[in-house]
């Protein structure tokens, strides 16, 4: 994890994430679906200009989570 910034934990839509922004890739995001059934599963998200998130500010709060997963695996479609 050494090209990553230290995790903060975000809570969305009664799921939680662990994102880590990338070092080396302003904008750029590490995201992991802890509260998912599968340990270790997320994705990566960006930021359309690829300004940085403030994270001084609840996301939750103002965030979407434009997903669904499917119940019988726990996986994203």
């Amino acid at each position: 994890m050494s090209g990553m910034e230290r995790p903060i934990r975000v809570e969305v839509d009664g799921e939680v994430f662990d994102v880590a922004a990338r070092r080396d890739h302003s904008g750029q995001y590490d995201d992991e679906w802890t509260s998912g059934r599968n340990s270790g599963y997320g994705f990566f998200s960006t930021s359309s200009d690829g300004s940085s998130v403030n994270h001084g500010r609840p996301r939750g709060s103002d965030l979407e989570l434009p997903v669904t997963s499917r119940p019988e695996t726990g996986y994203i479609e």
